[in-house]
């Protein structure tokens, strides 16, 4: 990493715009940061480290005001560092959050949030401007997080004294943040986890165990013997649980066997008594079907002869209807008939109707065809009327768009008449436009030189009042210097008159006087009060020079000022503010205006082209609506002729007083009503050919049946209800006698006729069956308990065998894993304490203490260097993190605390310089060409100074650039590269003195 320029605005105690040219600061290697106490040296490093990383180090960073409280309202903190990061040259421009006044006249404040860009100024990748991807860049270029950075690049001496004073915990704490030991930290926090989980495993194994044998103990019924070993207690309670159930399985046998011979024996009472049962149930049955054969000989003859006189009862039946029919058809005729009489006025169809039938059907049959034919025609005539209405409303229709074309064209002819004068006011509108837009470009020319005019007088007025201040500055800078050189002449007069007394300062007995060469000063001169040295010469030229400086600078500033009040008064030509102001109201609204038009124009152009087209378009539709109306009219009439010739000949076919429809009416009715007159007569005349033909059937069944009449055998039919009683009855009587004997006819009941009269008794029987059974029940319960805990016991001691064998190997593995966690974390059989971690950090250490030894070597002359331990600490603390110093002259290893103040100055500086090795290194080996190291000379004396510049030369020689921040005016003599924060009451300002 190499920085080449830095910017800083509005920054920390910098009020204005800073800027360091380190390529020039730096082009011999080594450059000093001096100033007051406050002036802001610290905070030109902060500035870099927030370019890089957005952030500042140590303590400072909490604080989040980065803001300049010298800073103008309204001003931007900003930092703009370029810089080769990776070998890649970069701009980068950050601003921190800060508050800032709020806009729109409002009071109070509000946080601007942090902005960043990142810039490649070798043109190859993408710039950025989000903060965490310029976060991600600059730690891939630098290959170190900002603690480390801050710690090996700005190189902060305090912190390493206390480093290297510190205990192990605090060292262990720093060393931490500058070396990633988080895999190694993940290592032991991964063993940790480990090892809790396997606890955890070990703790459910044996918590399942437990489990297991509380289940075994309550499967058993037993009590657990908590002083046995498990698996020799589970094995002799399922040792018993398996001789209990062999004997329950034994006596179960034993009750089964006597409780199906008692079952049996009952059985077979029970059947005896159901066969006798069933005997005399059959033998009643049967005595009963023969005491009621009368009966049934009755209702049997009674559904005979009513099947016989069925069908004559059926026939008669017949007979009766058709002759209602005829009837009825008969009454229906006579009623068309006079239906027909009423309509008919010519009598024609009516007359016929009373001669032969023959002769009716045809005359009514010559009518109706007749009247068909008329109504047909007049049908015609009226779809013609119906045609004419519509003929006759489309003339209407056409009439009224007639009208309507007319009213559109006087409309058209009102629009066109107002047209011309609208033109002509658009074209004269559009004309002042032009004239006026044209005027745009000297008017805008002429409000920019009036503008800057007013900002001239403006800037005007504060540069008088600040060249008063810089002219009377001057002439205070002029009186001091006047003051000061007079001051000076007057202690050289001084000084001369009394070089008697000063040469009488250097005389010594027995050694030649260096005027007059005597070696006896019998009266030297006596040094007076106002007696003026050397020194006090030295120090009146030192103020007379400071004074001249000052005095250059004021005339310097007032010289500017001048030059610039002389700039203004040309810009603003003399006039006053009030004057100028007034001067651009006028040209702004004179630009405002002719801007306005400006725009306007091409609005006005279509406003005029579309007048124009308006004029042509309305032209052209009068013409159109004129042609149409014509059109329509013509049509019009020619409909309403059509119309008159059709209602004509609709008037010419309808004679006499009736109308179109009512004729129509009238001869469709007279078809109806003969065409129904005619089909009445004939169903009249089938009903009474029908009922002829079953009056002679019915009269040839009766005389063949032997009936007396139709009515005797429809006095026999009884309903088919009736009937199906009967014939249910029948049967069913019919089927009890079947059962009856079939039951008589099985061998079982044949067979205890020989044994009729032994008399059978189940209650003994039954108690004896009861009792076998209560027995086998209980023998079956004990049975089922005593099988269910012997299988619950076996199944789960073998669950109890297989939790034994399965946490057997799990316990050596967890034993094995919890020695290695401890071995990992410093304890158990680690016997110097440390962790994995501090292990790590003690081997990083041991490098920083070689590499910082060779260089406190060089710079003690050989005397001292690092000593690192590794031994464990008392009270349980971390061990490995030991660092000593060894004293060549001695040879006995110390304290780093028994060092003297310069002394731990060289061991911190050496210290740093070593751990930015080694980060340096641990990166990736990162060349960090640019580095700063932060106070501690004025601890040293010439001899070691001259030493420890011997190693920062070594460094510069390396081809890094080395920056001291320091108070030491010695320093200032032997590096003449040197940044100078000087601090004034409104901020702080940078001034460089390059070698060259």
């Amino acid at each position: 990493m190499r920085l080449h320029r830095l910017e800083i605005t509005a920054f920390g105690p910098f009020a204005r715009t800073e800027s360091v040219d380190f390529d020039a600061l730096g082009a011999d290697g080594l450059f000093l940061l001096h100033g007051q106490t406050g002036a802001g040296k610290t905070t030109v490093l902060d500035a870099v480290a927030f370019a890089l990383y957005g952030t500042v180090p140590g303590a400072r960073r909490e604080g989040k005001r980065l803001l300049s409280d010298h800073a103008a309202p309204g001003s931007v903190p900003k930092v703009v560092l370029e810089a080769t990061l990776g070998g890649r040259r970069v701009r980068i421009v950050r601003s921190p959050e800060y508050m800032r006044p709020k806009k729109g006249g409002r009071t109070g404040t509000t946080k601007e949030n942090a902005k960043a860009s990142l810039t490649w100024l070798d043109g190859d990748g993408q710039n950025l401007t989000r903060l965490d991807e310029i976060g991600e860049a600059v730690g891939a270029a630098l290959g170190m997080s900002a603690d480390q950075f801050f710690q090996v690049v700005l190189l902060p001496q305090g912190e390493f004294a206390r480093f290297l004073r510190a205990d192990s915990e605090e060292r262990g704490n720093l060393l931490e943040r500058l070396f990633d030991t988080s895999r190694f930290g993940d290592v032991e926090q991964w063993f940790a986890n480990e090892r809790r989980s396997s606890a955890a495993l070990m703790e459910s194994s044996r918590i399942a165990i437990d489990k297991l044998l509380g289940r075994i103990a309550t499967a058993s019924g037993e009590d657990e013997e908590l002083d046995r070993e498990p698996m020799e207690w589970a094995t002799d309670v399922l040792g018993r649980a398996r001789g209990a159930h062999a004997d329950a399985s034994t006596a179960l046998a034993t009750a089964r066997g006597k409780a199906d011979t008692a079952a049996a024996a009952l059985d077979r009472h029970k059947t005896l008594l159901v066969l006798r049962q069933r005997r005399d149930l059959a033998r009643k049955q049967l005595a009963e079907f023969h005491r009621a054969a009368p009966e049934r000989d009755v209702i049997r003859r009674e559904v005979e002869r009513s099947a016989a006189a069925g069908p004559i009862a059926t026939l008669a039946a017949e007979y009766a209807k058709t002759t209602r029919t005829y009837d009825l058809a008969a009454r229906e005729a006579e009623s068309a008939r006079g239906s027909l009489a009423m309509v008919d006025g010519s009598g024609m169809v009516l007359a016929a109707s009373s001669s032969d039938a023959d002769e009716a059907r045809t005359v009514v049959a010559n009518a109706v065809r007749e009247w068909t034919t008329s109504v047909v025609g007049l049908q015609e005539m009226r779809q013609l009327a119906i045609r004419a209405d519509a003929e006759e409303a489309v003339a209407r229709k056409l009439t009224s768009e007639c009208r309507a074309v007319e009213k559109a064209v006087e409309a058209a002819l009102v629009l066109r008449a107002q047209l011309p004068a609208a033109i002509v006011e658009a074209e004269l509108a559009a004309t002042t436009a032009v004239n006026t837009a044209a005027n745009v470009p000297a008017l805008e020319s002429e409000s920019a030189a009036v503008s800057d005019a007013v900002t001239a007088a403006i800037e005007l007025t504060k540069t008088r009042t600040a060249l008063a201040a810089a002219e009377s500055a001057r002439e205070a800078a002029r009186t001091a210097h006047n003051d000061a050189w007079e001051h000076l002449l007057d202690l050289r007069d001084r000084r001369l008159t009394g070089m008697a007394t000063e040469l009488a300062t250097e005389l010594v007995d027995g050694s030649p006087c260096g005027v007059c060469g005597s070696r006896s000063h019998p009266e030297p001169a006596s040094a007076a009060d106002s007696t003026v040295t050397k020194a006090d010469e030295a120090a009146a030229s030192s103020a007379e020079r400071r004074a001249a400086a000052a005095k250059d600078l004021r005339t310097e500033e007032a010289a500017h000022l001048v030059r610039v009040l002389d700039a203004l008064i040309a810009r603003s030509g003399g006039r006053g503010s009030d004057e100028l102001v007034v001067a651009l109201d006028e040209v702004t609204t004179r630009l405002t205006a002719a801007k306005t038009a400006a725009a306007s124009l091409d609005d006005l152009r279509a406003a005029l082209a579309h007048l124009r087209s308006e004029d042509h378009r309305l032209a052209s539709v009068i013409a159109e609506h004129r042609s149409t109306a014509a059109g329509l009219a013509a049509r019009a009439a020619q409909v309403r002729s059509s119309v008159e010739a059709m209602r004509a000949r609709v008037t010419a076919a309808v004679d006499g007083d009736e109308t179109l429809d009512q004729r129509v009416a009238r001869l469709e009715k007279l078809i109806a009503l003969s065409t129904d007159l005619q089909h009445k007569r004939v169903a009249a005349a089938r009903a009474a050919d029908i009922s002829g033909a079953i009056a002679e059937r019915l009269t040839v069944q009766v005389s063949e049946s032997g009936f007396e009449s139709a009515e005797d055998a429809a006095a026999l039919v009884i309903p088919a209800e009736r009937v199906r009683s009967i014939e249910k009855q029948l049967a069913a009587a019919h089927d009890i006698r079947a059962h009856a004997e079939q039951v008589l006819a099985e061998p079982a009941i044949a067979a205890i006729e020989d044994a009729d009269t032994e008399p059978v008794e189940t209650p003994p029987w039954q108690e004896a069956a009861d009792a076998a059974a209560v027995e086998l029940d209980g023998a079956v319960a004990r049975q089922a308990e005593c099988k269910r805990r012997f299988e619950q016991v076996e199944e789960l001691t073998a669950q109890l065998w297989a939790a034994v064998d399965h946490a057997a190997p799990m316990q050596a593995k967890h034993d094995q894993l919890a020695a290695l966690t401890d071995v990992v974390a410093g304890r158990g059989q680690n016997a110097r304490k440390m962790s994995l971690r501090s292990y790590v950090l003690a081997s990083r250490l041991e490098d920083v203490a070689e590499s910082a030894s060779a260089r406190l070597q060089r710079m003690s002359a050989g005397r001292y260097e690092f000593v690192h331990s590794d031994e464990a600490e008392s009270r349980g603390r971390r061990g490995g993190l030991g660092l000593d110093i060894r004293d060549d002259y001695t040879g006995v290893v110390r304290s780093a605390k028994t060092l003297s103040g310069g002394e731990s100055f060289l061991a911190s500086l050496a210290l740093a310089l070593g751990l930015a090795d080694v980060v340096a290194a641990e990166s990736g080996g990162v060349v960090l060409d640019t580095m700063f190291i932060d106070e501690g000379f004025g601890t040293l004396d010439a001899d070691t100074l001259e030493s420890v510049m011997g190693v920062l030369d070594e460094l510069r020689a390396g081809g890094r650039v080395v920056g001291i921040v320091s108070h030491v005016d010695e320093m200032r003599q032997r590096i003449p590269s040197r940044l100078h924060v000087i601090r004034e009451r409104d901020g702080s300002r940078l001034q460089l003195f390059s070698a060259s």
